[in-house]
């Protein structure tokens, strides 16, 4: 599913009826035990069933659900014998005497850190440089390439005509963007891709830098969190051998922001709020 382009709401619809702890699952199991879920939140939107495929939340999705989002990338669905029924379908709200609204406090959530929250402070940090924030959302989705090209469009509004707002700048953004490979054996992430491609549609423009990165410390399946492009990072690409779009129609980005030595590796950072992207115009 990761490869499909699939988002990350639906590949989670898909994981809470694959496990034996997530769509509520884990609550079920903890009753009668008073339950309190603090949730850090790596996806768009901050949905408490989503976040983790909601161990300790109840499920809004059905078996049917799942089936249907596999089918939509041609994925096949694992057959679920007799004796596991009770792991297919989630345990629903209406049924479940933990989220019934008598027993309320038993089992209670809530979201302590968020994606909007760490470009909240990014943003200060910006104004505390002289430099304006524009946060663009939260939410962003879609294919990397297509967000990246959206998002060079905006950068060189700024640059050139001023809005939405005067450089320098910096436009700030988060959310999850997917990738839909075409080369199984091309190696990067969603943020190395978004990089990848924003550094062709800018295609050298002086005074526009950026930075993408996964706040978990690993884009996608590699040891690195993300990557940065400046001006030069094309030029420097070439130098390197490297054709900046035939990597990228091989969802190779990994090895391009290695050769040039713009990979940004942090390890794992022990939390999650999603994606941070930031597009810098002095």
């Amino acid at each position: 599913m990761l490869r499909s382009g699939a988002s990350i709401a639906e590949i989670n619809c898909v994981r809470r009826h694959l496990s034996a702890i997530k769509g509520g699952r884990l609550a079920l199991a903890a009753a009668p035990a008073r339950v309190l879920t603090l949730a850090i939140s790596d996806v768009p939107g901050d949905d408490l069933a989503t976040i983790a495929s909601g161990p300790t939340v109840p499920d809004p999705s059905t078996l049917a659900d799942a089936q249907t989002i596999c089918a939509r990338y041609s994925i096949a669905f694992p057959q679920v014998g007799a004796g596991e029924t009770a792991i297919a379908e989630s345990p629903l709200p209406t049924e479940t005497a933990i989220w019934r609204a008598t027993d309320h406090a038993r089992c209670s959530a809530r979201v302590i850190a968020t994606a909007q929250s760490s470009l909240s402070a990014a943003a200060e940090v910006a104004r505390a440089a002289g430099i304006t924030p524009l946060v663009l959302g939260d939410r962003i989705e879609g294919e990397a390439r297509e967000v990246a090209k959206a998002l060079a469009g905006i950068a060189l509004s700024c640059f050139h005509a001023g809005t939405p707002l005067p450089r320098p700048c910096v436009l700030l953004s988060g959310g999850e963007t997917s990738v839909t490979l075409r080369d199984q054996s091309g190696r990067g992430g969603r943020n190395t891709e978004f990089l990848l491609a924003l550094a062709i549609a800018l295609d050298g423009h002086p005074g526009i830098y950026a930075l993408a990165a996964d706040t978990d410390g690993i884009d996608g399946s590699e040891d690195n969190a993300g990557a940065v492009i400046t001006p030069d990072s094309l030029k420097r690409l070439r130098a390197a051998g490297l054709d900046a779009r035939q990597l990228l129609d091989n969802n190779d980005a990994y090895r391009g922001f290695l050769a040039t030595d713009d990979q940004i590796v942090t390890g794992p950072t022990r939390t999650n709020v999603n994606d941070f992207r930031a597009i810098l115009l002095l």
